[in-house]
């Protein structure tokens, strides 16, 4: 890692609107709902605010529509002390959004517009390119194109950022966009996906971090849930436990986790002891409900 403490998040910001049923509606059918919700959402916002709680100099590059969402999505960043002055407004669309519907047995239903989310280019990105020179790590995920993640990885190296790819949700990813990260983060779901290794214990994780190297990526973090996290970085082999916590919704803990991960490695933590912050951020995060409301402040974990 070099000494640039500035974290830059590229991806995605929506708007969830949460509604709750006695079920999912058939074909045709009406139904009266209850507990409505607007949430703020996406996962580069979620990382971006789980960094910019937990004490890191966080910026967001992103794109909204010229509407009130992204009105209310720009107002909710900076008043978490986030950087969004590379937040692109367009008039050719509105901001994302994710319709939600849930039913009583904890299952949901969701459909999702990406809207801005999938106009941020590489060109914009260039724009940003000030910016990304004074960052020392560039995390990203996959909820905006490929391309412009992909510009975000090789300016990020140009100037000696880390670069970090949260892969998800998972999709095929190109070798211009692997070769140019340091450090992957998927899940067990989307380490298997992108390995073609079938995830079942700590062998075949093993074997899936292989795998995924092979690719061109030195070092991969498999997250594994309540197990907590596998990796391999610099050639060590890591398993942090997970905290035992009860856990009752698990919305944004995967980028708690990232956020958390990127501040410890931003204050100079090695792997291990920032592995162990994020796990300890994100056990706080899946006591709450919700997706940004339940990531926690740092004053949280050091109590």
């Amino acid at each position: 890692m070099n000494n640039k403490k500035k974290i830059v998040i590229v991806g995605s910001a929506n708007t969830d609107m949460v509604i709750s049923a006695d079920h999912f509606p058939l074909p045709g059918e009406t139904l009266m709902g209850t507990n409505f919700m607007t949430n703020f959402g996406g996962k580069g916002a979620n990382q971006a605010v789980a960094a910019a709680r937990l004490g890191g100099q966080t910026v967001f590059i992103g794109k909204v529509g010229n509407d009130n969402f992204g009105t209310s999505i720009i107002s909710n960043l900076e008043s978490e002390g986030i950087n969004v002055s590379h937040l692109y407004t367009t008039q050719e669309i509105s901001t994302g959004v994710a319709l939600i519907t849930t039913i009583p047995s904890g299952e949901n239903s969701i459909i999702v517009n990406a809207g801005a989310n999938g106009q941020l280019t590489a060109d914009d990105v260039r724009d940003s390119e000030e910016i990304i020179a004074e960052a020392g790590t560039v995390l990203m995920q996959l909820e905006t194109p490929v391309a412009a993640l992909t510009e975000a990885a090789k300016l990020g190296k140009k100037h000696g950022a880390f670069t970090v790819l949260n892969p998800a949700p998972a999709s095929p990813l190109p070798h211009e966009l692997l070769e140019n990260i340091d450090l992957l983060i998927p899940n067990e779901t989307e380490a298997s996906s992108i390995s073609g290794v079938e995830i079942k214990d700590e062998s075949t994780a093993m074997e899936a971090i292989s795998a995924i190297q092979g690719m061109g990526v030195k070092n991969v973090i498999i997250t594994v849930g309540s197990k907590g996290a596998i990796a391999k970085v610099d050639g060590k082999m890591i398993m942090v436990p997970a905290f035992k916590v009860k856990a009752i919704d698990t919305t944004a803990a995967g980028d708690t986790f990232c956020g958390a991960l990127c501040v410890a490695l931003s204050e100079g933590k090695d792997i291990e002891a920032a592995i162990r912050f994020g796990n300890k951020a994100s056990s706080v995060s899946v006591t709450r409900k919700g997706a940004q409301l339940s990531i926690p402040q740092r004053k949280e974990l050091e109590m």
